[in-house]
């Protein structure tokens, strides 16, 4: 008969060599301020509930009330889908499917084990043996240390118990969420003792601190490497994997969650992952009778908080539960739930040792817990405000919880928020802009575009990949030099190369030509090393612009303003110019992007095939008046009364000036744009000789795929992503089908009504490197959705409109393609810049025969009225 093993618990509760005292003291104060508190505002904490005694009385309602549907939601996911979510939590880990070096697995508030039992055994089926030293190491955290040891032992004595041994090694950690994250960036979890209690003094010394920032790394496959470009952390490193199920983040206020979530020691770009477990904003009544359930399960484990508070106080029985009835509602605007202790009649309680006497009113309420849920929009917006990023999501049957897999991302762009001093999201761009686009920019020229392809053209009609790191500088450089009547920073023959329409020797910018004469000869171009050292100088001016306008020495005005707007976003087309060219070199030269998790696609596509399809495949929509454009008229710059006036101003192209309404009659739109599946069995069939072959389409043997920045994929996979192609392949699709394709006003009535936008959940803004299905929401979502990410193709030839005026900074931008030829596109891609893809009146634009843009469409069908 095995001996039982004592668990061990690491005690990192640590603070000035006191352990415990600190906590009650804290938790003491918690609650006499908000006993403290004028009658109708009283709270108590939320950490009450969860004692010893409390943590068992929970274990109550997750196994004897079906109605908390929380639980079961998150075990039936687990039960179904453990071993794909550790697979791919442990994506850059796995060698031929197994882990092969040291990960850590800390779960955060623990409580039973029974759901993480599914996990562990997952874990371990990744382990192809087992060792002494089992290489997949857990903890549970927790705070009630007799808890821990009971729930440890249990498990080391069951089936799952022996299924881990020799291959996951379960531990426990003693402490709050918050010294758990301390402990872990204090380079705890590396090289601690293995002894049941760690003490301060081994606590502080001997520790290899945990770098959280990123560091130098040359392993990305890339040719070249520099100091200063976006690097992912020491490979060496083991990995963490943090669990936080349970809907426990909806204990945290609105705010307070994001901030949590931020402080978690993932490393960006590291293979650190979360496996965090959300509940849905489900019908109200469904979840106030899971917080209320009739067998009163619910009602022992909220008044056990009584006792728990008193006992904190000093005195168990000081709130004499008879006076005190348990209540709870769903604040559906909110969407969240709240529990109170109700007082049955007027009654006071003394706290012991103090002179402090509480009286509560008859019916008062006193706050103890909220939970918040999650619609669509809440999720991704806590995610972006969070700085994590979804690699996958997985719901339960009912589709009431999910659990979701996120990584911190080497950058991200953040949610558009207006600036405090009034001015517009889209008025003049932030530092912070400024640092997120060059960030992308650096990751993606430095990291995905090998050295033996920088003299490269990736795509016959533009330049190679190295003239766009000097353009990008050099255009910058030149208006600052305008703007500011200073000094260039780059010779002339370099400006000359790069400068691509600009003419940095002309005062007459009308005269400016259309093209720079490029280098021929590989030896003729400048050096990478001399282009990044420029680049680094530019940015180094900019950025003293904007000190001199902080500190009062340059006054901010509409036209410097209007520069830096479009420097800004000028960079930003161009990195996605950029990347669909590469993405032509995808699996031959472009390295996939390092640091991001690679899409598990198996998994993924699973997902999208089980969502539910649209009710209807159109909307109808019109007779309507659409406004389209922003006024922004560029000559008022120069006069004096608004030049200073940016407050609530934003900024837009030449094309996007004048405001103007355009009627439209009605007409029936498709909720989603034409998909690959959809084109291919077009082309397959009746199309084959009327279209041509997508450039996002590769031919592999007798099978076709669907190219991605991970190598191309199985076109099963991309069945449903909407179709990158040429307007004249999309438009022929739609006039065989019966419709054609949608005009700009047409497409924007659809897109103002139904688009989610990206705080809702838009595949814009690298929040994935490659389309996705497109979805139509819910009615709690308003039927708000997005196209998958792309741009959307309109039957709009660009031309010039009433009111338009070229842009005297840059003339040419949008009148030198009044060809004709070329048709309006509007939307986004998942490679757009969130700034640009929000603003409505953007406009950008393609030759109808252009088979790289990410761009599709959706048709449009005629109603006769």
């Amino acid at each position: 008969m095995e001996t039982a093993v004592t668990p061990q618990i690491l005690d990192v509760r640590v603070s000035d060599n006191k352990r415990g005292a600190d906590d009650a003291q804290d938790l003491r104060r918690q609650i006499l301020d908000g006993l403290s508190r004028p009658a109708g505002q009283r709270c108590i904490p939320t950490l009450v509930l969860y004692d010893e005694r409390g943590l068992r009385l929970y274990d109550d309602i997750t196994t004897d009330a079906p109605e908390y549907y929380l639980f079961a939601a998150e075990e039936e996911i687990l039960k179904k889908h453990a071993d794909e979510i550790v697979k791919i939590m442990h994506t850059a880990a796995l060698q031929d499917g197994h882990v092969s070096g040291n990960e850590v697995v800390l779960e955060l508030g623990a409580g039973a084990l029974r759901k993480t039992s599914h996990v562990l055994k997952a874990l371990a089926r990744l382990v192809p043996e087992a060792t002494a030293s089992p290489p997949i190491l857990y903890y549970a955290l927790d705070l009630e240390e007799r808890e821990l040891k009971r729930t440890l032992g249990q498990l080391a004595a069951s089936d799952t118990g022996s299924s881990i041994k020799g291959r996951v090694e379960a531990k426990g950690m003693l402490g709050t969420y918050d010294h758990g994250i301390k402990f872990v960036e204090e380079g705890g979890l590396y090289g601690s003792s293995t002894s049941s209690s760690l003490n301060a003094e081994q606590y502080k010394m001997g520790k290899a601190r945990r770098d959280l920032s990123p560091s130098s790394d040359t392993s990305s496959g890339s040719d070249f490497t520099d100091t200063t470009a976006p690097s992912t952390p020491d490979a060496t490193q083991q990995p963490l994997h943090i669990l936080f199920l349970g809907s426990s983040l909806g204990n945290f206020a609105r705010g307070d969650d994001a901030a949590f979530l931020r402080s978690l020691p993932l490393r960006p770009g590291s293979g650190d992952t979360l496996l965090l477990g959300m509940d849905h904003d489900n019908d109200p009544k469904t979840i106030e009778v899971a917080y209320n359930d009739p067998k009163g399960h619910t009602r022992n484990f909220i008044m056990n908080g009584l006792r728990s508070a008193g006992r904190a106080l000093g005195d168990e029985c000081m709130f004499d539960e008879d006076k005190w009835d348990y209540v709870n509602s769903y604040e559906e605007k909110e969407r969240q739930h709240r529990a109170y202790y109700k007082s049955k009649a007027h009654h006071s309680v003394k706290v012991p040792g103090t002179e402090l006497a509480v009286e509560f009113l008859p019916d008062e309420l006193v706050h103890v817990e909220w939970s918040n849920k999650y619609s669509e929009k809440d999720a991704y917006t806590l995610f972006t405000e969070s700085n994590l990023r979804p690699i996958q999501r997985w719901s339960d049957a009912a589709s009431r919880y999910s659990l979701w897999l996120l990584e911190r991302p080497l950058f991200q762009f953040p949610l558009l928020r207006a600036p405090s001093n009034g001015s517009s999201s889209f008025g003049v761009p932030t530092v912070e802009e400024w640092q997120n686009l060059w960030a992308a920019w650096d990751f993606v020229t430095r990291r995905m575009v090998p050295q033996s392809m920088l003299f490269q053209k990736p795509i016959d009609l533009r330049h190679i990949c190295l003239f766009y790191f000097g353009h990008i500088p050099t255009f910058l450089d030149i208006h600052l030099s305008r703007l500011l009547q200073e000094p260039h920073t780059a010779p002339e023959n370099f400006r000359y190369i790069f400068e691509r329409g600009i003419d940095p020797n002309v005062e007459d910018p009308t005269k400016c030509h259309s093209h720079s004469e490029v280098p021929q000869k590989d030896e003729d171009w400048p050096s990478l090393a001399f282009i990044l050292d420029f680049q680094s100088r530019v940015r180094a001016r900019l950025l003293k612009l904007y000190d001199d306008v902080e500190s009062g020495k340059i006054t901010m005005t509409r036209k410097i303003g209007r520069v830096l707007f479009m420097t800004h976003e000028h960079e930003g087309f161009h990195l996605e110019t950029l990347l669909y060219m590469l993405y032509q070199r995808a699996g031959t030269g472009t390295i996939p992007p390092p640091g991001f998790t690679p899409p598990p696609w198996e998994s993924l596509s699973a997902t999208w095939n089980s969502a539910p399809e649209p009710s209807s495949p159109t909307v109808t929509l019109g007779p309507a008046t659409v406004s389209l454009g922003i006024d922004d008229p560029e000559l008022e710059d120069k006069d004096p009364t608004k030049a200073t006036q940016l407050v609530g101003h934003a900024f837009g192209w030449d094309n996007e000036h004048p405001k103007r309404d355009v009627q439209v009659g009605k007409f029936s739109i498709e909720w989603r744009p034409i998909t690959n599946g959809q084109f291919y069995e077009f082309y397959q069939g009746e199309g084959r000789d009327r279209v041509k072959f997508p450039a996002s389409w590769v031919r592999v043997g007798s099978d076709v795929q669907v190219r991605t920045f991970y190598g191309s994929v199985p076109i099963k996979i991309a069945w449903n992503w909407p179709i990158v192609t040429s307007y004249d392949n999309l438009s022929t699709y739609a006039t065989v089908k019966g419709g054609r394709l949608p005009t700009e006003a047409e497409l924007r009535l659809f897109l103002d009504k139904f688009g989610c936008g990206y705080e809702g959940g838009a595949n814009q803004g690298f929040r994935n490197w490659h389309p996705i299905p497109a979805t139509t929401g819910g009615p709690k979502d308003g039927g708000k959705g997005h196209n998958g990410g792309v741009w959307e193709w309109t039957s709009t030839v660009l031309e010039e409109h009433e009111g338009f005026v070229p842009s005297e900074l840059y003339p040419g931008y949008t009148a030198d393609f009044f060809d004709g030829c070329h048709n309006v596109v509007i939307g986004g891609a998942y490679a757009t810049i969130p700034r640009m893809a929000e603003r409505r009146s953007l406009r950008n634009w393609y030759q109808r025969n252009y088979p790289y843009p990410w761009a599709g469409a959706r048709i449009v069908y005629d109603v006769v009225q």
